[in-house]
Parts: structure tokens; sequence; C-alpha cells
């Protein structure tokens, strides 16, 4: 089979699973080249490659470098306007989109992956229309809400809530916020009031002190409800509160209204 079609495997490490995937790819005839995961091997594939394929580690959410190179190259092939492929385990798809959001524009296939399938999925992909950054569809259309809580458990809870209205992303620290925030744009912020090491207050602080982010509403997220410990939440000028003990049908309702006004 002449598929006169170039793919690009883009891993971080040539394993013997993507080493198989080469393989089977090439005995179809496609045009198959490997690069490491940065953009710097990618840039001289981007004018004459079909398609990308970014097969993740296994690892990459335990591993801020591999989140912030993939990040990089997906943004890098992303503004190229390139087709790609995501290959990861169906376990961390959730966390990983929450990490780097722009992967919710391209296919992913859960692993294993069966030869049959990556072929109709080069396929869709090849004949896929990729969107620039100023576009708009629907996915893009909906609310941005970044939530910061070095809870995961509840931060998980909140974001299963509330995906089907709003694109949800996670992060577990104060400086992982200041990070993300940096590279992507969002409509509000659900903050912690009470993390280690940086605090919900101190990260309200530093987005106001920056014109990138001082104009993003901040709602803090607080366990206690005590008269005083709102008013102390409150002192700090947020666009509001909510309780950890909110129910899901007064949360979606609240932020309803929010986003009303």
């Amino acid at each position: 089979m002449d598929n006169n079609m170039k793919i690009v495997l883009v891993s971080y490490q040539h394993s013997v699973v993507v080493r198989g995937i080469e393989n089977n790819l090439k005995e179809l005839g496609y045009a198959v080249a490997t690069t490491g995961n940065n953009p710097a091997e990618i840039r001289p594939h981007c004018d004459n490659t079909n398609v990308f394929i970014l097969y993740l580690a296994d690892d990459i959410l335990g591993d801020y470098t591999k989140v912030r190179d993939t990040s990089k190259i997906t943004d890098y092939i992303r503004e190229k306007g390139q087709n790609m492929i995501v290959i990861g385990e169906k376990t961390i798809h959730d966390d990983c989109i929450s990490a780097i959001p722009v992967l919710r524009e391209y296919i992913w296939l859960n692993r294993p992956i069966e030869t049959d399938t990556l072929v109709t999925a080069i396929k869709n992909a090849s004949e896929r229309k990729t969107s620039s950054h100023d576009d708009s569809s629907s996915s893009n259309s909906l609310k941005r809400i970044l939530i910061v809580d070095d809870d995961p458990a509840y931060a998980k809870m909140v974001r299963t809530w509330l995906k089907d209205m709003y694109q949800m992303s996670i992060v577990t620290a104060g400086m992982q916020a200041i990070t993300f925030l940096m590279k992507n744009k969002v409509d509000l912020i659900l903050l912690d009031y009470e993390m280690p090491v940086v605090d919900g207050p101190q990260i309200l602080e530093m987005l106001k002190s920056e014109p990138e982010t001082a104009g993003i509403p901040v709602i803090f997220l607080t366990g206690v409800g005590t008269r005083e410990s709102i008013e102390r939440v409150m002192a700090l000028k947020p666009a509001g509160y909510i309780l950890k003990s909110t129910t899901r049908e007064d949360l979606t309702k609240y932020l309803k209204a929010h986003f009303a006004k």
C-alpha cells in the first residue's frame, strides 16, 4: 500500500512499542520519521508532514519536565496548523487534558492500540481542518475554569460535576497555577484558600500584580464557614467564595449566576 503520506512519531523514548508502531506503519506504505519530545526536533518536519503521532510517556503526569515539553510541542504543532493523534493510557486522559488543555483538540487513542484503529485515525486526522488560535469552535465557546487545589480527589470531583458545562483544568499547587496561566487563558479560577507552601491569598496577590492575570475573576474554595473565616476571605476582595461542602446543584447554580453577570 502506497499512502503517499508522511507520519512523524513523537515520543520521549524510542521503546519497543514505539518501534512496533513505526514498523507497522512503514509496512503499510507510510513514510515514517521519529523524533524526540522537543520543538527543535519537530520544526524541520512541520512543512511536509501529514499527521503527527504523539506517544505519551507512562509517567508524564509525575514529571513536570515532560508535561512542560509536551505542552511546548503541542502548542507548536497547533500554531503550525498541523494535525495530530495522541496515544496514551485511558487512566491518564482526563488529567492530561487538564494539564495540557490543547490536547482536547486532537484525536486521542487509548493504549494498547490496534493498527487498524490507528490507520483509521490517521485518515480522519489528515482530513480534519485544524483550528488556529483565533478560530472558534463549540469546545472553545465554553467558559474555561481552572481549579487550584492541593486535594486532587476534591478537584477531580468538581471537574466531574462541571466538565459538561465548562472547559475544566486542574493544578494542585499555587506556583503550578502561575505557570499554567502564563500559557493558558481562563475565564475563572476556583482557588483553594488553604494550601501548603504558597496559599490562596498569596496566589491571589500574585495574580493581581500581573497585568495579564489581574482581571481574571477568582472565587475562593474554603472548608471553613465561620463568620470570622468568611470575613477574612472576603477582605481579599475575590469575586466570591464557595464552601467545599457545597452540593453539585448549588455549585452549578452559583457559577451560572456568576457568568450571567
